[in-house]
């Protein structure tokens, strides 16, 4: 992979051909996702070198000076350690530095990835999912881009409301706990409220349409938003690496996994779409664990085609 473009994509700058390239290459092998972990790591390290350092008088100077050596030691030591250990998923935790420009993450299919930005808002994205936002938040607002599946325990800031922009609705809070699924590709759009208050406003204004309070969910039906009670706690396990069906049908439990692993099912056997399934499952064992699993009390078979990236059920 080149090295230019691993950096355009970490630094959040590179288009959208370019990201999806990336992505794939990623996916690969644990090879390549050890070297993007490499790349990403010596890219925080020249964030940490460029921090500017702030001159009170000489002797605060030498101690600061000591002190900011023996710290960037011990975090450069530590990131090359991260880098020789190596993993097999993506389920790193950022600390974002400042920075003017804004960036970019994406999480590759079936994994899932946390951060913490710069105002101490700590974020949980979902498989394939992609989070556009600044390393600082100056201005009135904290303004933050999701495509996909993120939970946000955003910190209170009631002068500097947090807003999530995604390509339907968006979501204004203060400080709260909430989950948005909002997937360009999928018609799905939710939010589901855990703690504290958000308002649901209009795609590209700062108009309210709804109002959501603890333990309560919206979803887009059409053009029509849908207020509910929220029923399904073991959702947000997504959070923890866990995949949870709790009678659904297997129809509905394939279109979850379509989305989680971003492989195309193409169902044959349509008789056994309306039969029901609970369980729970790791993301990190695959889909075709779970379609093993399913196949103990569904009589069906299936065939995974690598190249075309496509399960066809028989």
């Amino acid at each position: 992979m080149n090295t230019e473009l691993l950096q355009k994509y970490i630094s959040g700058n590179a288009t959208e051909t370019e990201k999806q390239h990336v992505t794939e290459w990623m996916q690969e092998s644990p090879e390549n996702m050890r070297e993007y972990m490499a790349q990403r790591k010596l890219y925080d390290i020249a964030l940490w070198r460029t921090k500017p350092v702030i001159e009170e008088s000489k002797q605060q100077k030498k101690r600061f000076t000591l002190r900011t050596l023996w710290i960037e030691t011990a975090k450069i030591a530590a990131i090359f350690a991260i880098i020789l250990l190596g993993t097999h998923y993506w389920s790193e935790k950022h600390q974002v530095q400042k920075s003017e420009s804004l960036q970019s993450i994406h999480v590759p299919a079936g994994q899932r990835a946390e951060l913490m930005l710069a105002d101490g808002t700590k974020v949980w994205l979902n498989s394939l999912s992609t989070l556009t936002f600044p390393g600082n938040f100056d201005g009135d607002i904290r303004n933050v881009k999701l495509d996909g599946e993120g939970y946000f325990a955003v910190t209170k800031n009631a002068q500097q409301p947090f807003i999530v922009e995604t390509n339907k609705c968006n979501v204004k809070v203060l400080g709260t706990e909430f989950n948005v699924m909002a997937y360009a590709t999928d018609s799905i759009w939710e939010t589901a409220l855990l703690e504290g208050a958000v308002e649901i406003l209009s795609s590209g204004t700062t108009t309210n349409v709804m109002k959501l309070e603890p333990n309560t969910m919206v979803s887009l039906k059409g053009n029509k938003l849908i207020k509910s009670r929220i029923k399904e706690h073991d959702h947000f396990l997504w959070r923890e690496g866990l995949i949870c069906f709790n009678n659904v049908s297997v129809k509905d439990m394939l279109e979850k996994l379509k989305r989680y692993y971003g492989v195309d099912i193409v169902v044959n056997n349509t008789q056994i779409l309306n039969n029901r399934y609970t369980g729970k499952f790791r993301t990190g064992d695959g889909v075709e664990h779970v379609l093993k699993v399913l196949r103990l009390n569904n009589k069906f078979t299936y065939k995974k085609d690598d190249e075309k990236n496509i399960i066809t059920i028989n």
